[in-house]
């Protein structure tokens, strides 16, 4: 049975934190709040009322809080329970937990049942998982897992990338083009491939099309979850989340830090601004200016009907942290 110290953890994410407990604490789970024993480790996002009442009612070993509960509650038992005070308890929790799941996972191994072209180059310490299918001059970076019945062709993948079953990659685009007389349609060429850059995850079932004469593009550590489509041609910045369903038309710019919202569609050769959020099931007709929240189909600006209490939905796009660095900035003489 492996033991964590997980305060020694925390220390490397977050220098500012503080506790209260048990000082030096081992656990060897992680649970819900609801479910937890004192061997496990959980997390509490919430605070107010809300969130004292889930973390008094909790028999976690460790728990991660907010900063704004510190003082206003204490472990039930000292011996047993501690917890540690963050400013983001959800960031704090995954970041951890990926640590812990990295130096437990196997890496560098290559299913015998994977068929992989020999003009393609895999990097180090890569899993390449069971009928994994890697065509011609394909190229993925190191540490990158590709699971099982996943389809790559005419696809670079950059480090530290995850690829879940049953996505497929790089096949070529739907683009045609009618002929007046016979009314036949005639297939439009592609040359382009799928560039994928470093630390992006695509979650099961995906479908990501090569780019016709310029190639499609997945920014740097964007996550696309399951069961989403994107065309040909598009390019989508950094840091973006595409929630399942969503699907892009042909040759889209979506920008940095945007969050698309479940099974919302845009159409072809929009642009999507920076930090922008789209409503869940939205139809996406028009370009969307940076930082807007659109909603509805066709989808609208709803943002001056927006209002918040809390800064939740603007972080999902980024839009928070760019409002508090403003309010710093405002504070100095």
């Amino acid at each position: 049975m492996v033991l964590w110290d997980i305060e020694s953890l925390v220390q490397v994410f977050d220098s500012s934190y503080t506790t209260s407990g048990y000082k030096i604490k081992t656990i060897k789970g992680i649970a819900p709040l609801d479910k937890g024993t004192y061997t496990d480790l959980s997390f509490c996002s919430s605070d107010g009322h809300v969130g004292l009442s889930a973390i008094y009612g909790s028999n976690s070993g460790i728990i991660l809080c907010k900063k704004s509960v510190e003082g206003l509650i204490h472990p039930k038992n000292k011996n047993k329970q501690a917890f540690i005070f963050v400013d983001n308890p959800r960031l704090i929790f995954i970041k951890i937990i990926k640590k812990m799941k990295n130096t437990q996972e196997p890496t560098n191994s290559i299913s015998n049942n994977a068929v992989i072209s020999d003009s393609s180059r895999i990097g180090k310490n890569c899993y390449i998982g069971d009928f994994v299918l890697v065509g011609d001059h394909c190229i993925i970076g190191d540490n990158t897992i590709i699971s099982s019945r996943v389809g790559l062709r005419n696809t670079i993948i950059g480090d530290n990338c995850l690829v879940q079953s049953g996505s497929t990659i790089g096949e070529d685009g739907f683009a045609f083009e009618r002929e007046i007389e016979t009314s036949e349609l005639e297939k439009f060429p592609h040359y382009g491939k799928v560039i994928i850059k470093n630390n992006v995850e695509i979650f099961s079932n995906c479908s990501i099309a090569r780019g016709s004469i310029s190639d499609t593009v997945i920014g740097y550590g964007t996550r696309i979850d399951s069961l989403c489509h994107v065309a040909h041609n598009v390019n989508i910045g950094k840091n973006t989340q595409l929630t399942a369903g969503t699907i892009i038309g042909g040759s889209t710019f979506v920008g940095d830090n945007c969050w698309l919202g479940l099974n919302c569609t845009i159409k072809q050769k929009l642009k999507i601004g920076d930090r922008s959020i789209v409503g869940s099931g939205s139809s996406v007709i028009h370009d969307v200016e940076d930082e807007d929240i659109v909603a509805g189909a066709p989808a609208k600006s709803i943002k001056s009907k927006v209002t918040l209490e809390k800064d939740e939905l603007f972080l999902m796009s980024g839009q928070i942290r760019k409002k508090k660095l403003a309010s710093q900035l405002s504070n100095i003489k």
